[in-house]
C-alpha cells in the first residue's frame, strides 16, 4: 500500500508480518530441526548475495552456474491467482513455495518519487485509475514509442492510494478486483521476503521526467537488502554499478524481444547477445525469455535448444528465464503440465540448467525443482492410488488406439482400460462411445447412416453397431478436445489421427505382454445392443476374457464396469474379477440403502469429480461426504477424469494438475485416479513430496487443498447465488431389469464371424502402420491470516 495510507497502512503491513511469522513458525516443523547455518536456504541472518539457495543433496549436481539450486523468483508474488504485488499474492507467494524463493517488484515511480509495484508502466490495465481519475491520461513518448493512457508518475502517492488492482489477465479471476490496494516497495519488503528482487524497466523514461529510479533505488537499500537488482536499460547499470555492494546485490540486464532496441547502446538486443563478455562487465547475470533458450515453432512445439546458457556460463554469467506461467498456451511436448516446462529448462537431456526461473505461479516451480528433477527411477508411495486411464493415455493420442496403450504403459498406469463397443459383424473393440463421431471421423465417411437414437443419446450420430469391423478399420481415430467434440481447445495437433483402433482381444493380448497391474473392461448399452442390434457385448466380454485365460488367474488385475447392474451380476461367479458400479448421476451423498444396493453387484465404484467438490464461480466451496460414505462402506472409491488442461482445473488448484492429484490422492484418499495423462499421475505417485509426515523433513510437501479456505476471501457480492445442495443417490436408480435376450440377427455377410455367446471374435488382421499397442505452511493458516488481516484493515 502507500505510504500516505496512514494508520490503516501500518496496521495492514503489521498483520502481513505476523502472518508471515506464522508460516515461518509452521515451516520449522518440517525443515531441519537445528538452524541452517548463515548462508544457507533459511539461515538466521540475511541469504547470500544473490539469494544463493541451498547446496543440493550429495551426489546431487546442479547445472547451474555455482552448482546450487536453481532459484524461484516470485513475479508480482502468486499473480497467477491475485493481481500483481498485492499483499494476499506477496504473502500466498511466501507460503506456498519453496524457501528462498524472491518476490519481484517491477518499479514504477509516482510524481513524489514514491516506488509502486505493477509491471506495466499504464495503470489503466491493472487498476481502477480510469474511474478514480477519469481525466488524468496523456501521451508520452517511451523510449521511441507514443504511449497512451494513465501513468504513475503523473500522480502523487497520496493519489494513488485511493486506488485498488484489477486483474488483466482473463483466464485469471476477477473476483479479487477492486479489493486491494496497489503495493509500494516499501509494503513488499516489509512482508519479510527469503530474497527480493527489484526490477527497474523505465529508467530512461523516469530520467526525462525528472525522477531518478537509481536515486530511489539508493534511498531503499539503505534501509533493506535488495537481492537481485535488474534493468533493461545498460544505462541504469552503470549508474548504479559503482553505488552497491556486489557481495549483497546481483545486478542483472533483462533482454527484451530480439528486435527492440536498447535505449542507451541503440543496439537491438539480438546484438547485444552476441557480446557476453561486455554484459559481464556490467552485471553478474542475464534475465531472458525462455523463447531465448528453448525456441517454439510457429505450431508451438519445442525447437532445439539454443547454445545461450553453455555460452553465459563460459563467461561466467548466469542465466535466468522468464515468462513462466500455468494458465497459457505452453508448447504441446509438455502434455500441459506445467512442472515440465519448468523441468525442461533445469533437469534436461541437453545438460545444462538456468540458474533461476521467473513465473507467475512459484508453487508449480517449487514442485518441479523441488519434488520432480533429479527423481528418475523411483517407486509410487506407499498406499497411493491405482493410476487408471481413460481410453489410454488420451491426451497424448487418440483414445482407445494402440499408441494410445502403448504410451499409458510407458507412463506408468496401473490399470488400462477399454470402453467395449461392438461392430454390426460381432467384433468387439474398444472406443469411448457408441457414437463414431465421437473419437473417429465416421461422419465424413458415412453421414447417410447418421440417425438419432433417443435410447443412446439426444444427438444424431453415426453408431458402432451400423457399421463393420472392415468399415470401421477404414476411420481414422480422432484426439478428442478435453471438453468432447464440441470443444474449442486443442490437444497435440501433430498426433490428432495418429495411431489404429484396437480390438478387445487385441486389447487383451496387450495387457498381459506388458505386463500391466490390471485392466478394467467397461460395458455399456448392454439392453440395447442385445434387444435392437441382436448383440451379445456380455457374452462376448467373457469369451474374450476366457480365451485370454484371464478368468481363472490372480496375476493381473480384472476389472468389470458399468453402470447396469445386470451387467455386473453376469461376472458374480467370477471371483477374481473386481466389478465397478459406474456413478454417472451428480450427487452429493450416498445413504446406505444405496450403499447396500451397490455392494449386492459391485466392489468398487466411480464418481464423477462435480459429486465430490461443489463450486461456486469456478473456486471450491466446499466438499460433499459421498467418498467419506462409500469408503466406510469398504468399497473402493475411483475419481473420475483428471486432466491436464488449467481450463479444466478449479481456481483452488493454482492451474496445477499436481494440486489436484494432491487433493484426490492425500485429501480424499481415492482408491484410483481415472485421467487423461497417466503420466502426470505416475509422475506424482513417485516424488518424494508425497510423504506429508512432518518428521519426513521434506523439503516442499505438495498438499492438499482445503475446500472452501480460498472462497472465503472473496466478498460475498463477488459470488454467484449458491447452488442448491446436490441430490442423494437413490437406491431405487442403482438396480436394472434382467438382461432381455439377444434378438435374432440377420447375417449381412454368410461367412462373417460373430463374436456373440461363447465364440470369441476374430478380427481382420490389423492394417495401417502404427503397431505399438507448503511447503509446510498449509492454505489453511495461511488464508485465515490473510482474512483476519483484510478485516481489521477494512476496519480501520
Amino acid at each position: 500500500m502507500l505510504e500516505s495510507s496512514g494508520k490503516s497502512g501500518e496496521m495492514m503491513r503489521c498483520l502481513l508480518l505476523i502472518s508471515l511469522l506464522i508460516h515461518s513458525a509452521l515451516a520449522q516443523d518440517v525443515g531441519p530441526e537445528e538452524p541452517p547455518p548463515l548462508g544457507e536456504k533459511g539461515g538466521p541472518d540475511e541469504p547470500p548475495q544473490g539469494g544463493g539457495p541451498e547446496e543440493p543433496p550429495q551426489g546431487q549436481k546442479w547445472l547451474t552456474l555455482n552448482g546450487k539450486e536453481p532459484l524461484i523468483v516470485a513475479r508480482g508474488g502468486l499473480s497467477g491467482l491475485f493481481p500483481e504485488s498485492s499483499n494476499y499474492a506477496n504473502s500466498m507467494a511466501k507460503s506456498l513455495s519453496l524457501i528462498g524463493t524472491a518476490l519481484y517488484c517491477n518499479l514504477q515511480l509516482t510524481k513524489d518519487s514514491v516506488g509502486i509495484c505493477l509491471s506495466n508502466i499504464l495503470l489503466d490495465n491493472t487498476t481502477t485509475i480510469s474511474t478514480v481519475h477519469p481525466n488524468g491520461e496523456k501521451t508520452y513518448n517511451v523510449n521511441g514509442k507514443e504511449v497512451h493512457g494513465w501513468f504513475a508518475l503523473d500522480f502523487t502517492a497520496d493519489q494513488l492510494s485511493k486506488l485498488t488492482l484489477t486483474q488483466n489477465i482473463f483466464s485469471r479471476p476477477d473476483q479479487f478486483d477492486e479489493a486491494l490496494p496497489i503495493s509500494t516497495v516499501e509494503d513488499v519488503l516489509n512482508s519479510k521476503p527469503d530474497q527480493f528482487w527489484l526490477h527497474v524497466p523505465y529508467d530512461a523514461f523516469y530520467n526525462e521526467h525528472k525522477i531518478s529510479p537509481a536515486a530511489f533505488v539508493q534511498r531503499q537499500m539503505k534501509v533493506a537488502d535488495i537481492n537481485f537488482l535488474s534493468s533493461p536499460e545498460i544505462g541504469f547499470l552503470k549508474t548504479i554499478g559503482g553505488k552497491v555492494d556486489k557481495l549483497k546485490t546481483k545486478l542483472i540486464f533483462e533482454f527484451l524481444g530480439p528486435d527492440e532496441i536498447e535505449p542507451t547502446t541503440k543496439q537491438k538486443y539480438s546484438e547485444l547477445l552476441k557480446n557476453l563478455g561486455m554484459i559481464k562487465s556490467l552485471a553478474a547475470g542475464i534475465l531472458v525469455p525462455k523463447e531465448f533458450i528453448y525456441p517454439v515453432t510457429p505450431n508451438n512445439y519445442l525447437d532445439a535448444p539454443t547454445t545461450l546458457v553453455a555460452d553465459a556460463h563460459k563467461e561466467g554469467v548466469e542465466v535466468y528465464a522468464k515468462g513462466f506461467a500455468n494458465d497459457q498456451n505452453i508448447p504441446y511436448n509438455y502434455s500441459m503440465d506445467a512442472t515440465a516446462e519448468i523441468q525442461q529448462f533445469v533437469d534436461n537431456s541437453d545438460q545444462f540448467s538456468v540458474d533461476g526461473v521467473i513465473t507467475d505461479f512459484p508453487p508449480t516451480a517449487s514442485e518441479a525443482i523441488a519434488c520432480f528433477s533429479h527423481n528418475k527411477d523411483a517407486k509410487p508411495y506407499q498406499g497411493s492410488p491405482l493410476i487408471i486411464s481413460r481410453n489410454g493415455a488420451s491426451g497424448n493420442y487418440p483414445g482407445c488406439t494402440d499408441l494410445a496403450y502403448q504410451r499409458a504403459v510407458d507412463d506408468g498406469a496401473d490399470i488400462i482400460d477399454c470402453t467395449v463397443q461392438m461392430s454390426s459383424d460381432g467384433v468387439a473393440f474398444c472406443l469411448d462411445s457408441i457414437d463414431l463421431n465421437s473419437g473417429t471421423n465416421a461422419l465424413t465417411q458415412f453421414m447417410t447412416k447418421s440417425e438419432t437414437i433417443p435410447e443412446l443419446q439426444p444427438e444424431a450420430g453415426v453408431f458402432s453397431f451400423q457399421l463393420t469391423w472392415e468399415e470401421i478399420q477404414s476411420l481414422k481415430p480422432q484426439l478428442q478436445s478435453p471438453h468432447g467434440p464440441k470443444g474449442d481447445l486443442y490437444r497435440n495437433p501433430a498426433n490428432k489421427d495418429a495411431g489404429k483402433l484396437v480390438t478387445l482381444n487385441e486389447f487383451l493380448e496387450f495387457a498381459k505382454k506388458k505386463a500391466t497391474t490390471g485392466i478394467l473392461i467397461d460395458i455399456e448399452n448392454a439392453p440395447y445392443l442385445a434387444s435392437k442390434a441382436g448383440l451379445d457385448i456380455v457374452g462376448t466380454v467373457i469369451s474374450a476374457l476366457k480365451n485370454a485365460s484371464l478368468d481363472k488367474q490372480s496375476t493381473q488385475q480384472v476389472m468389470i464396469k458399468s453402470n447396469d447392474t445386470s451387467v455386473l451380476s453376469k461376472f458374480a461367479d467370477e471371483k477374481t474379477y473386481k466389478r465397478v458400479f459406474s456413478i454417472k448421476e451428480q450427487v452429493g451423498s450416498a445413504p446406505k440403502q444405496s450403499i447396500d444396493e451397490i455392494k449386492k453387484f459391485a466392489d468398487a465404484v466411480t464418481v464423477g469429480k462435480n459429486s465430490v467438490i461443489q463450486s461456486n464461480s469456478f473456486f471450491i466451496s466446499g466438499e460433499t461426504g459421498i467418498i467419506k460414505e462409500l469408503k466406510a462402506a469398504n468399497l473402493s472409491v475411483y475419481i473420475h477424469y483428471l486432466k491436464n488442461e488449467f481450463v479444466s482445473l478449479m481456481f483452488d488448484y493454482l492451474s496445477d494438475p499436481m494440486t489436484e492429484i494432491a487433493t484426490y490422492a492425500q485429501g480424499f484418499h481415492v482408491d484410483g485416479i481415472v485421467t487423461d495423462f497417466p503420466g502426470t499421475a505416475s509422475k506424482y505417485m513417485r516424488c518424494a513430496c508425497t510423504d506429508l509426515n512432518p518428521q519426513a523433513n521434506i523439503p516442499y510437501p505438495i498438499l492438499p487443498i482445503e475446500p472452501g479456505s480460498l472462497l472465503s476471501l472473496l466478498p460475498p457480492e463477488k459470488l454467484a447465488p449458491a447452488a442448491a445442495p446436490l441430490p442423494a443417490l437413490e437406491a431405487s436408480s442403482i438396480v436394472d431389469p434382467p438382461l432381455p435376450p439377444v434378438a435374432p440377427k440377420k447375417e449381412t455377410k454368410p461367412d462373417s464371424d460373430s463374436a456373440s455367446g461363447d465364440k470369441p471374435a476374430h478380427a481382420p488382421a490389423p492394417t495401417g502402420k502404427s503397431s505399438a499397442l507448503a511447503n509446510a505452511a498449509n492454505w489453511g493458516v495461511s488464508l485465515v491470516a490473510i482474512m483476519v488481516l483484510s478485516l481489521l484493515s477494512m476496519g480501520n
